[in-house]
């Protein structure tokens, strides 16, 4: 990857729709060049897929809650294989110190979050895990 392509995956990550012709003016590059790379990066998997961002209060009737979990051995990809394919998990994360990984859980009840957690404190290689519910975030502006 060259620095254009750094800075069109920047200019993605801002805003995955921007228009072809968009990021080429932005990037004083052509729509044939900005497509090809674009399909290059995706080829290579360096780009493996688009996703939707909604702001935080849009669903403020959804539960989030973030789950601590240890993993017991060298399990830790195939961990996050099967929680990747839980439906309440928003991302997982790994982490240093005492705990292996962070999953982020949206749910939109209590009973959806418990029925959840079951299914993942059922995954194989999971050692132990906590898990605390979001209650408010407090940012700095600026």
């Amino acid at each position: 990857m060259d620095e254009t392509d750094q800075q069109l995956i920047g200019l993605l990550r801002a805003n995955a729709r921007e228009s072809v012709a968009t990021l080429a003016h932005r990037l004083k590059v052509s729509r044939g060049t900005v497509s090809n790379r674009i399909q290059k990066l995706e080829d290579a998997g360096v780009i493996v897929g688009y996703t939707l961002r909604l702001r935080p209060d849009v669903q403020q009737d959804r539960i989030s809650a973030w789950m601590s979990l240890t993993v017991e051995g060298n399990q830790t990809r195939a961990v996050v294989a099967m929680l990747l394919g839980e439906p309440t998990i928003a991302a997982v994360h790994d982490t240093n110190g005492r705990w292996d990984l962070l999953a982020e859980l949206r749910a939109g009840n209590l009973q959806e979050l418990s029925q959840a957690l079951e299914r993942i404190r059922l995954i194989k290689g999971i050692a132990s895990s906590e898990t605390s519910i979001h209650l408010q975030t407090f940012r700095m502006d600026g």
